[in-house]
């Protein structure tokens, strides 16, 4: 396949070789560890060890890559196995991060409890101001990290004007394109050098598989990563790789429902009077808009909102919410409901990234809208 197909083309045919022994039109999971040799050192297709490749991860790594435009992907065992793998093939002790003031509460707990702890720092900035990053850079910074839209706040970075500050001051821009997926938004055209997905949300999409994922441009920063990810060996096995792949062929169609439902859940929400704020960034009000509107194709499937009561009046909607599943994670065919400060988002209480109390965060799937209003209204009283 080549980068001159449509999207929905490639999420279903990049990668997907018909199987040479069978004519297989899905590949076959390679359960498998090793792998005979035709005399030593004679790799038939260069596989010797799983670990190292495997033919169902290489199937979804080439997939991965050119959905988002990448010289290379690389499929891992989390979506903080990646970040993980990422973070210690770029840092040094004495290196210095910038990272957003509303990033997901696993990503803050690996800066602030791992990272940390062998000597690299961290500053948080509003990423949606360009200015706010400018500021935060030191001479020791090595990667502007960034999350658009963000968790769970729903906050947009102009991925353009933040690339622009890492060229000058000599570093890394690494997107965390979990939220949006390469249909709605492809980073590395806009100027970032990493992707970083959590595979298990929308490219999986059907919350049966935990995966993680990082596709770069750089053929020899991409080289350099693969050479981490098999010295630390947090890899995606081979079926969760399978069941990665097969969600990715219907992203597109996916991804257009949940936009088009988490548009009518917010159309509702903004006239509901119990609802104080919606955290949209397909609201014409929401401070992120125009740059969501430029770099996104549509505004996704995420909708966080507060309400009028607080933090109990929050948990009482998760609770009463029947159609809407109590859960974490995101990304699925099925709605969930969640409540951050006490749940995603635990683990930033009492840091910068403290999320408000009385916010409640939606994933919207695709299931009928109409019964997906009911269950809000109804949820809320």
């Amino acid at each position: 396949m080549t980068d001159q197909h449509s999207f929905e083309t490639l999420a279903i045919h990049a990668g997907n070789t018909a199987d040479p022994l069978t004519g297989a039109v899905v590949p076959p999971i390679y359960q498998v560890s090793t792998y005979k040799q035709d005399g030593v050192g004679g790799l038939r297709g260069g596989y010797e060890y799983s670990r190292s490749a495997n033919p169902t991860r290489t199937a979804l790594e080439e997939n991965l890559a050119a959905l988002e435009g990448g010289q290379r992907g690389l499929a891992f065992a989390s979506g903080l196995a990646a970040e993980d793998c990422l973070l210690r093939t770029l840092l040094a002790p004495g290196d210095h991060v910038v990272i957003p003031n509303d990033a997901y509460g696993g990503t803050f707990r690996l800066f602030a409890k791992v990272v940390s702890r062998w000597g690299v720092e961290f500053s948080v900035a509003d990423t949606s101001d360009p200015a706010a990053v400018r500021a935060a850079v030191t001479p020791r910074t090595k990667v502007i990290w960034v999350e658009t839209p963000s968790n769970p706040l729903l906050g947009i970075t102009d991925i353009a004007a933040v690339a622009d500050i890492a060229r000058t001051a000599g570093a890394r821009l690494v997107v965390d394109n979990t939220f949006a997926s390469p249909y709605l938004q492809q980073p590395l055209a806009l100027g970032a050098d990493i992707v970083v997905h959590s595979t298990t949300k929308y490219m999986g999409g059907h919350s049966d598989v935990v995966g993680g994922a990082l596709i770069a441009n750089d053929p020899e920063l991409a080289e350099e990563l693969a050479y981490h990810q098999n010295a630390m060996g947090a890899i995606a096995g081979p079926f969760d790789a399978w069941l990665v792949l097969r969600g990715i062929k219907t992203l597109a169609v996916r991804m257009d429902r949940h936009s088009e439902n988490a548009t009518r859940v917010v159309d509702m929400l903004t006239s509901h009077p119990k609802v104080t704020q919606v955290l949209y960034p397909g609201l014409p009000e929401h401070p992120g808009h125009e740059i969501a509107a430029k770099q996104m194709k549509a505004f996704g499937g995420m909708v966080s909102f507060r309400i009028k009561g607080g933090e109990e009046a929050a948990v009482e909607v998760c609770n009463r919410a029947k159609l809407f599943t109590l859960g974490e994670s995101l990304g699925g065919v099925e709605s969930l409901i969640e409540h951050p400060g006490r749940m995603t988002h635990a683990s930033v209480a009492g840091s910068a990234l403290e999320v408000p109390a009385d916010l409640v965060r939606l994933s919207v799937g695709i299931e009928s809208g109409d019964d997906l209003l009911a269950d809000l209204k109804q949820a809320l009283g």
